[in-house]
């Protein structure tokens, strides 16, 4: 008998072995990533219409907003030492059925708390799609390598949060709220079917690890407590802290107080998108002739001129239709840019030293960066949004943390 023909998830894994990664596997790691703000994003349009079917009071879509998040908070922290254990593919096929099995129940829920329950057990699965694409990224590459690898992977990921609002508002315009989870049944079923077919598994059995739930939390315990995956890790957090920012600010500062269409917003976010990716692709060409921590100090630098020119406009009144638009939207644009450049230098230094348990890494990178930006969010609703000064602030403030923990990780380097 002949010998079994190879799978197309065995030629994926001859050419990451020889040190390639073709564009589609980027795609696919991309696509699951972006498998939380797609789900995030994507209903939020729908809130009235969600509240009014189910019966609920007013606010009550936040609550299901809040089991999302306590979902993935505690998905990714699990999620990553289970890679660790079973390696990437078997986790990453588990999780995204898990997904797909919650979202399935909130497309059928019939009132919020069943609803709520639904979107904690589709977090749970979800984030894995969150956590194992950067933890798989580190199986295979490392240095300037894996930060070109991780800003092409930002490239897909940039995409999603443009699209992901634009098309629950689509998708309302003729059908109901339910059709949006529908649609995430759909996604998961792709992923699932996406990575069974294609991914292999990036982790051989020789490397993985065997550890208990103590040995979890003690090793997330001592990874948190080296340097440069703390430091980097705050500055992705604290980049994520403007980012949530911006993300509650942008709708009250663009259609309230520049008085733009909903067009001319989703014109505006899509081109804050697009200077955020094309950072990333700057960042991807020329990290490999400057290096990972000069890069990242030009984010650190790009980042800190634009939030002080955004507090400057915001603390002036210079914001407003009376003046051009561009006044307002060339710090935001430039915040955006910058973060292109801050987010996959940092996430690689911060992995660079955990390549036998980038798993656990990744999550509790991830869960650290979900939180520094659910801060974000919960100073943001305490402010009063009635002018561009509260997200300016609130943006301000993260771009601070960044430059601390900057400062903090150039000290431990300079130490040695």
């Amino acid at each position: 008998m002949g010998d079994t023909a190879p799978t197309r998830a065995d030629r994926t894994a001859a050419l990451l072995a020889s040190g390639r990664m073709p564009v589609w596997l980027i795609v696919l790691l991309g696509s699951l990533s972006a498998v939380g703000p797609l789900s995030t994003d994507m209903y939020l349009p729908a809130f009235p219409a969600l509240e009014a079917s189910l019966g609920s009071g007013a606010g009550s879509a936040q609550v299901t907003l809040a089991a999302w998040f306590v979902g993935l908070a505690v998905g990714q922290f699990t999620q990553g030492p289970a890679s660790d254990r079973w390696g990437r593919r078997a986790p990453l096929l588990f999780g995204m059925t898990i997904y797909t099995i919650g979202s399935i129940g909130c497309t059928f829920s019939q009132d919020i708390w069943s609803f709520c329950a639904c979107r904690f057990l589709a977090a749970l699965g979800g984030s894995a799609g969150m956590v194992i694409p950067r933890a798989i990224v580190r199986d295979v590459a490392t240095g300037v390598q894996g930060s070109r690898l991780m800003s092409q992977l930002t490239l897909v990921l940039g995409v999603v949060p443009v699209l992901a609002p634009l098309l629950g508002s689509l998708v309302l315009g003729f059908a109901n709220w339910r059709w949006i989870f529908a649609i995430a049944t759909l996604y998961g079923v792709v992923s699932l079917v996406a990575v069974q077919t294609v991914l292999p598994d990036t982790l051989p059995p020789p490397l993985r690890l065997r550890l208990r739930p103590v040995e979890v939390l003690t090793r997330a315990a001592t990874i948190a407590r080296e340097r440069v995956f703390l430091t980097n890790t705050c500055i992705c957090g604290f980049a994520n802290f403007v980012v949530f920012a911006y993300l509650a600010g942008t709708p009250i500062v663009f259609e309230k107080i520049l008085h733009f269409s909903p067009t001319g917003f989703g014109l505006m976010f899509g081109i804050n998108a697009a200077c955020y990716i094309a950072g990333t692709q700057v960042n991807a060409r020329l990290v490999g002739r400057v290096g990972l921590s000069r890069m990242l100090a030009y984010g650190i630098a790009a980042l800190t001129i634009s939030g002080v020119a955004l507090n400057l406009v915001a603390l002036s009144g210079l914001a407003g239709p009376q003046t051009s638009v561009l006044v307002t939207a060339l710090p935001i644009l430039g915040v955006m840019a910058s973060l292109g450049f801050l987010n996959p230098n940092a996430t690689v230094l911060a992995l660079t030293a955990h390549a036998r348990h980038a798993g656990s890494a990744s999550a509790l990178l991830g869960t650290l960066q979900f939180s520094f930006g659910a801060v974000s969010g919960v100073l943001m609703g305490v402010f009063s949004a009635v002018s561009m000064v509260p997200m300016a602030l609130v943006m301000l403030a993260g771009v601070i943390g960044a430059n601390l923990s900057y400062r903090l990780y150039l000290r431990h380097v300079r130490a040695g």
